[in-house]
C-alpha cells in the first residue's frame, strides 16, 4: 500500500480517530501524553482516512522489569490496524517510520510487548527483526471499558521483544 501516508496525530484527527477505532479513551490519553512530551502518536491514512496508528512510548516503563533491563528505551505501544486493512502492509509501515523516527532522535534500540497469545503479531515483529529478550514473559496492565462505562485495569502476559535500531546492527 504505497499510498499510505504515516503522520503524527494532531488535535483535528481524535474525533475520527475515536469514530473509526473506538477507545476514546486511549486516544484522548495519547493526545495528552504527546502534548505534554511524554510520546508521540503517530497514525496511518489512505485517502484521508485513518487505517491505522501506534503510540511511540517515550517515559519509563510502567512495568518494573522493563525498567530494570531496558532502561530509557522507547516502547512501541498499541499498534493498531483496522481491520480491513490487515495484512496489507500498514503495520510494517507503521513500525518502520517509528523506528526511523526514533533513531532519528537518537535511540539505539526500541522495544514492544506482545500479548503471548497473538501469535500473528509475534510472527510479525520476528520478520521485522525484533527478538525476545531473554527474560521471563512480563505481566502488562491494560485498561477494559465495563459494561456500566467504567473501566478496570486487567493482567496481560507478554512477551518483550527488542530491536536494535543501529545501522550496523541490522546490515
Amino acid at each position: 500500500m504505497s499510498d499510505v501516508e504515516i503522520r503524527t496525530a494532531t488535535d483535528a484527527d481524535l474525533d475520527v480517530l475515536i469514530s473509526t477505532f473506538g477507545d476514546e479513551d486511549f486516544f484522548v490519553d495519547r493526545m495528552a501524553r504527546q502534548h505534554a512530551g511524554r510520546g508521540m502518536l503517530l497514525t496511518a491514512w489512505l485517502h484521508d482516512k485513518p487505517v491505522g496508528d501506534v503510540y511511540l512510548w517515550l517515559e519509563r516503563a510502567d512495568e518494573a522489569e522493563v525498567r530494570e533491563h531496558l532502561p530509557g528505551v522507547p516502547l512501541l505501544n498499541h499498534v493498531e490496524v483496522h481491520p480491513e486493512h490487515r495484512n496489507k502492509t500498514v503495520g510494517t509501515q507503521l513500525v518502520w517510520a517509528a523506528e526511523r523516527l526514533l533513531a532519528q532522535r537518537g535511540h539505539d534500540r526500541v522495544a514492544l510487548a506482545v500479548r503471548i497469545d497473538n501469535l500473528d503479531a509475534h510472527r510479525l515483529y520476528l520478520r521485522l527483526g525484533y527478538e525476545v529478550w531473554p527474560y521471563p514473559p512480563v505481566v502488562c496492565m491494560y485498561e477494559v471499558r465495563l459494561p456500566d462505562g467504567s473501566r478496570k485495569r486487567c493482567p496481560e502476559t507478554c512477551h518483550m521483544m527488542v530491536k536494535s535500531l543501529r545501522l550496523s546492527d541490522t546490515t
